[in-house]
């Protein structure tokens, strides 16, 4: 259960994290308070699992409820707030200059824009890969030639959650996809602002669980 703690309640938790098992009478003692004033306060975090009560020993700090919490931050994060600058061609660049590219910004895939910057395709070293096997025209064939095209391209808004972006992957067993903000939907025009990686999603899981 995910509830706002008050002030007093937060320095309840402080303290039986730091001196528990402790005693509601010590707690009291701690805050210059009754037990009868902190009673309600310590039988709310009792009840949402933050806390463990032992009769004749004490108050004890439950570490899973925190972990539940910080898992709970983690699923209501925003891709906007972690996208990563997106790494784009022209779809009119040769598949040659997007070898060069996504080698030289060490990336596993390029997404292709319009002359007006909007979204026409993604291009992944799989596809740069097979383009080059057997080719000796690399600097004549266009990236639009072997991109992945609409309505084949999975992406995912920028006010959508960090939960859905790493469903999206998992599902569709890629390792990127472009974030975007809407301009037509209906004629699947979208301006690239971002992207976003398994590993945007890892380090993400780690910063926020503080592994």
């Amino acid at each position: 259960m995910s509830i706002k703690l008050s002030k007093r309640q937060q320095e309840i938790l402080e303290i039986v994290k730091k001196d528990g098992p402790i005693t509601g009478k010590e707690i009291a003692e701690k805050l210059s308070l009754t037990r009868a004033t902190l009673r309600p306060d310590l039988a709310i975090l009792t009840m949402a699992g933050s806390l463990d009560a032992k009769p004749r020993v004490g108050y004890f700090f439950n570490p899973q409820s925190e972990k539940s919490t910080e898992v709970s931050k983690l699923a209501k994060q925003l891709v906007n707030n972690y996208k990563a600058h997106p790494i784009v061609v022209q779809r009119s660049a040769s598949v040659y200059d997007a070898i060069v590219q996504i080698f030289l910004e060490d990336v596993g895939t390029l997404y292709a824009v319009d002359k007006q910057g909007l979204l026409a395709g993604v291009i992944s070293r799989k596809d740069l890969l097979r383009a080059a096997i057997g080719n000796n025209n690399l600097e004549e064939l266009p990236v639009s030639v072997i991109m992945t095209r609409m309505p084949n391209i999975v992406m995912i808004n920028q006010d959508e959650s960090l939960l859905e972006a790493a469903k999206k992957l998992i599902h569709n067993h890629i390792d990127s996809m472009p974030v975007v903000k809407v301009v037509n939907k209906e004629e699947h025009l979208y301006e690239v602002v971002g992207r976003i990686t398994k590993t945007t999603i890892t380090r993400a899981y780690v910063e926020l669980l503080e592994i």
